[in-house]
């Protein structure tokens, strides 16, 4: 078969090679997936960097989210047992893990419903309790993790602040259901927010970036507010001032959502129940703005380290791959 392999970390285009490689097997409690799509994330990006918290032993597949195939047919969403990730025909994952992939989304849309929305629904649910009324302010608005915040905010019946980089990036926030859109690198972030909320600021704060998207957030968080610190897309880890935490009493809330897989797990299963069912409905669906076909993989994986695309780049296998048997 063939799959992606680092041999050594740095920039994806440079370290990331495809390769005939022999198909992975599955050790005790995990099964082979054959690839029907693989979502690419920015932990990907990461690995390949070496800067992320899990790494792999070289070399090693990346791919941390999949839409794949069981042998008797089933379509599963998946997270792959690295070093066997997506990025590949074949994938291997644990069977107490699969979630049945939603039969209203394709399969690069069940792909991506999976890491960034669960991610979205345990930050804004579960640790900051949003509440229908308050206002969501979204950091990267219309990046793969901000789409979904978005989409999730506005069915909780929130009013979303999406900022973004660029005019074609808040066209998508706009597309996306944002009541406002702030540019960054046109306008003050800050002084547009406050603005936007008669300077009450922002209930609940949805930040992917870290850096001065950070920053931004303790200006214009409001009374009782709650900063759900999600990743640092920016490169900067922000060393919060508590005594500022103190002073304008709002929460700073850490959100790994990797952890509820082995802390609590029933969680994630409910979670998987309610995005389902918001996708049946079509309240939310995943923001696909494009799709690749395995060779593109590594460039693919390039623009997301680059900042440039929206919503979620998939890779979609050729459908010619093969069975299972």
């Amino acid at each position: 078969m063939q799959a992606w392999q680092v041999h050594e970390n740095g920039e994806p285009s440079e370290v990331m090679r495809l390769q005939d490689v022999e198909r992975p097997t599955p050790g005790d409690g995990q099964v082979l997936l054959k690839v029907r799509a693989a979502n690419i994330n920015f932990p990907d990006v990461l690995m390949c960097r070496g800067h992320y918290q899990v790494r792999p032993p070289l070399p090693f597949t990346p791919g941390v989210e999949i839409c794949g195939e069981t042998e008797d047919g089933r379509r599963v969403i998946a997270n792959p047992a690295l070093p066997y990730g997506g990025l590949a025909e074949y994938a291997v994952a644990d069977a107490a893990g699969l979630l049945p992939a939603p039969g209203s989304l394709d399969d690069a849309e069940a792909a991506a419903l999976h890491i960034g929305y669960q991610t979205g629904w345990f930050g804004l649910h579960r640790r900051a309790r949003l509440e229908a009324g308050e206002t969501l302010l979204v950091h990267a608005a219309a990046g793969g993790v901000g789409s979904a915040a978005v989409q999730l905010g506005k069915a909780a019946g929130a009013t979303v602040i999406g900022v973004v980089g660029g005019a074609d990036k808040a066209a998508v926030a706009r597309e996306l259901g944002c009541d406002v859109v702030v540019d960054r690198r046109s306008e003050d972030v800050v002084s547009a927010v406050k603005e936007a909320t008669g300077g009450r600021g922002a209930d609940v704060i949805y930040d992917p970036v870290g850096g001065e998207a950070y920053t931004q957030s303790t200006k214009v968080v409001a009374f009782e507010g709650r900063i759900v610190v999600v990743g640092f897309a920016s490169g900067t880890i922000p060393s919060p001032g508590l005594n500022h935490a103190l002073v304008k009493n709002y929460s700073i809330l850490g959100l790994h959502w990797g952890l509820y897989n082995t802390k609590n797990p029933k969680l994630v299963q409910h979670c998987h129940e309610q995005l389902t069912d918001l996708a049946a409905r079509g309240i939310v669906k995943p923001l696909v703005s494009e799709r690749t076909p395995l060779d593109g993989a590594a460039a693919a994986v390039q623009r997301v380290a680059d900042g440039v695309t929206t919503g979620r780049v998939v890779v979609v296998p050729s459908p010619e791959n093969g069975a299972l048997a």
